[in-house]
């Protein structure tokens, strides 16, 4: 897309933008809401409140709940086989877990990753 089309296509949403941003400004709804939270605010700072503790006086429950499942999310990794690699040649018997081992990456790269990996015992 040229920038011309790309500027004159952002135009218009802006000019879209702009004309919901109006008719919500006029909305009596909108209204209402900026009054009663101007109001809560006056009140909450005359009396030395925060939302939160509002929040904890209404729901105290609310802190548990929003924190709770945030740690039940994630389960915990499985732990990773033990892998034995045997040498056909020289018996030579390799131990891991994961594939970063010194000597594993030295056959693989001398006798190819597939041939390595039929080693497995």
């Amino acid at each position: 897309m040229s920038r011309l089309l790309e500027f004159r296509a952002l135009e218009q949403k802006l000019a879209a933008q702009l004309a919901e941003l109006e008719a919500l400004k006029g909305s009596s709804e909108l209204q209402k809401e900026i009054e009663f939270e101007t109001k809560l605010r006056a009140l909450l700072g005359e009396y030395g409140f925060s939302l939160r503790d509002v929040i904890n006086l209404l729901d105290p429950q609310a802190n548990r709940r929003a924190t709770a499942p945030a740690a039940t999310d994630k389960a915990p990794r499985r732990a990773r086989q033990v892998k034995r690699y045997k040498h056909p040649e020289s018996g030579e018997i390799i131990e891991t877990k994961g594939g970063n081992h010194k000597q594993l990456k030295e056959w693989k790269a001398q006798y190819g990753g597939d041939v390595v990996e039929s080693w497995l015992s």
